[in-house]
């Protein structure tokens, strides 16, 4: 999965002597919170909506309206943008962009090209998108949580019952305990989970949670 088909395509962009309120006035029309600078095709800023009302006067001010709109009117984008800008190659995996933005706590941030020309935008809510449908939740899916002891083969053993058990598993994902054991946790169209359970046992693995999501 790569942020190129997971990212919004062609972006409104705004340069950097943008006026705020124009600027503003965009986002609010097409439902953005965030826009893209560029100067000569080249990426050199970003703009969100934090970074609007960090400039807009509060509504405990004793500005008159027409002040305020004159005030914003005035503001450049580059006054207020974003300048250390936290961007993404278009060919990197969804994954490099989810920790990119875990690391740096943001929300979201531009996609560019090899030449540094912006291609997208990708947020928060593409990732939150993409782990829905990898999970296949929407078609509804049995979740199994299965522990398993830090052992090498315990995928395969775990992939065959199920194999033999004449049952697909749409996903399959390990995720390390602090203990330094691990849990399995497989999706699919299960309906017997006792059987699950019992054949899983028979292996020593111990099935510690189900659901059915979606």
């Amino acid at each position: 999965m790569f942020v190129a088909n997971r990212m919004t395509k062609n972006p409104i962009t705004v340069e950097p002597e943008t006026k705020v309120d124009e600027a503003s006035a965009l986002m609010k029309k097409h439902g953005f919170r965030r826009l893209p600078v560029v100067e000569g095709g080249t990426l050199v800023g970003f703009l969100s909506d934090r970074d609007i009302m960090k400039v807009a006067p509060s509504p405990a001010t004793t500005l008159a309206k027409y002040e305020i709109n004159s005030l914003l009117a005035k503001m450049m984008i580059k006054e207020i943008m974003q300048k250390e800008v936290i961007a993404v190659p278009v060919d990197a995996t969804i994954e490099e962009a989810a920790l990119l933005m875990y690391k740096h706590k943001i929300g979201g941030m531009p996609v560019v090209s090899s030449v540094g020309a912006v291609v997208g935008v990708i947020t928060e809510t593409d990732i939150f998108k993409t782990f829905v449908d990898v999970m296949g939740l929407p078609e509804g899916k049995t979740r199994l949580t299965i522990a398993v002891k830090d052992k090498i083969g315990a995928v395969k053993e775990i992939a065959e019952v199920f194999f033999e058990m004449g049952l697909n598993l749409d996903s399959l994902v390990t995720c390390k305990k602090d203990t330094g054991e691990y849990e399995i946790v497989v999706r699919g169209d299960f309906d017997n989970i006792e059987l699950i359970k019992e054949k899983l046992a028979a292996k020593a693995y111990i099935v510690e949670h189900f659901v059915k999501i979606g």
